[in-house]
């Protein structure tokens, strides 16, 4: 009785390890063209935008619910749509510089139904004083 309770667990744990496998393998998957940007020195007070590319390489739908940045200097925007698999999006993101000094990473957090559920990508920047 026991071999049988060991035998039956283990055959439970299997089956719930392959569901498992087979769930990952067959949601959305974000993969990016780029994940950060560098803009080197910018002047205090420009503001830099960039368009991040991604494209669901999975089998589902891709949703992002929301898209989150680390200040209210950097400014997400991104398709409110699920992008089908195989179809590409974009996330626009602009950083302000103003009241920044040095170097700044302004990481933007994409939450989203896909296997991986929260991706980043980031802005990076060394910030300079305006020249008089």
């Amino acid at each position: 009785m026991k071999k049988l309770a060991i035998l039956f667990s283990l055959f439970a744990f299997v089956m719930v390890f392959q569901a498992q496998a087979q769930d990952a393998g067959s949601g959305a998957v974000i993969s990016f063209k780029e994940s950060s940007v560098d803009f080197g020195d910018i002047v205090q007070g420009q503001t830099v935008q960039h368009t991040f590319v991604l494209t669901n390489t999975g089998k589902s739908p891709l949703v992002i619910s929301n898209v989150a940045a680390t200040c209210g200097c950097t400014v997400p925007s991104w398709p409110k749509e699920p992008v089908a698999p195989g179809k590409s999006a974009e996330i626009k993101v602009s950083f302000n510089s103003t009241g920044k000094m040095g170097k700044q990473n302004s990481v933007v957090r994409i939450y989203s139904n896909a296997t991986e559920p929260i991706e980043k990508v980031s802005l990076i920047s060394n910030v300079i004083p305006k020249s008089n």
